[in-house]
């Protein structure tokens, strides 16, 4: 393994002074290398959109989306599954964060787990995953063995697989049926690639978990219409969104709310449709989950 060899790995010519610069200094110049992350995946949009659109049709055979990964790398991918949940209305199963070395991992380095390439197989044989499901490795080297293992593994078994790296021509780009090889650049910090490497990763994993729930219909316009009203914050989110949709006024968004048993989606078309909670619910499911075709004159 030869590390001067990856992009993630160079020295980064503006920043060679980085240990004399005053800390506004710092942030300005930090600040002008992040600025990049977005430009560079400007560039791989359409890699990005292929994979979304090929993710959701796989999502809507009852597929899982897995993300696996090793450092902070895995903790993106477990970071983005925890957070469909309350967000999407997923159930922990639907979208799965595997991290070489298991939860220990999140917050401890397990030493040798990344390196492991029969440990990223065996992690998905736990999950028996099948041809309709998503396995997205998560490298900024492009080169760990326990996600090239998990992506061979995911190969055999027919699943549809996509790969994220921040090196061009990475080693799980050419296991990956859809790779996403993006070039930040240097990091600021020689080889932190919890930097500018981390944030490409976590701006693209925002934008495949969002377009694929985009694609099966658990946002409407621009609202969380499946998100989980789990404190008081999200009570009053889940309420002003079915008073913003319907143009009721909160009491009636209120009534809506508990009657259709807190689940926005259907309160939504309860109230676009006036109908029962059951009505609604076989609505939605007439029409695979989408709000659009439920609106009042629609249904």
């Amino acid at each position: 393994m030869d590390l001067n060899k990856l992009a993630t790995e160079q020295r980064n010519e503006h920043t060679m002074a980085l240990d004399t610069l005053s800390p506004l200094e710092f942030v300005t110049v930090m600040n002008q290398e992040d600025q990049k992350v977005a430009i560079a995946i400007e560039k791989v949009k359409h890699l990005i959109a292929d994979l979304i659109e090929e993710s959701t049709k796989r999502f809507k055979m009852g597929g899982r989306l897995i993300y696996m990964g090793a450092g902070t790398s895995g903790r993106l991918g477990v970071l983005d599954a925890a957070e469909c949940v309350p967000t999407f209305g997923t159930t922990p199963d639907q979208v799965i964060g595997l991290i070489a070395g298991g939860e220990k991992a999140m917050t401890v380095a397990v030493e040798g787990a990344e390196d492991d390439a029969l440990l990223g197989e065996s992690d998905l044989r736990h999950l028996n995953i099948t041809s309709k499901d998503i396995v997205i490795g998560i490298a900024a080297s492009g080169r760990t063995p326990y996600v090239i293992g998990g992506l061979n593994y995911a190969n055999k078994v027919g699943a549809l697989t996509g790969s994220i790296s921040c090196n061009p021509d990475s080693a799980i780009g050419k296991i990956a049926t859809h790779p996403i090889d993006v070039s930040v650049g240097p990091e600021i910090l020689t080889g932190s690639t919890r930097l500018k490497s981390g944030t490409a990763q976590k701006l693209i994993l925002n934008m495949i978990s969002t377009g694929i729930m985009v694609g099966i219909g658990k946002v409407y316009q621009n609202l969380m219409i499946d998100v989980q009203p789990t404190n008081e914050k999200l009570v009053e989110r889940s309420i002003g969104i079915i008073g913003e949709v319907t143009g009721l006024n909160k009491g009636e968004a209120t009534e809506l709310f508990y009657e259709s048993d807190k689940q926005v989606k259907v309160a939504i078309v309860m109230g676009l449709n006036h109908v029962s909670k059951v009505e609604a619910m076989n609505i939605l499911n007439k029409n695979n989950g989408f709000i659009r075709s439920n609106e009042e004159g629609m249904s």
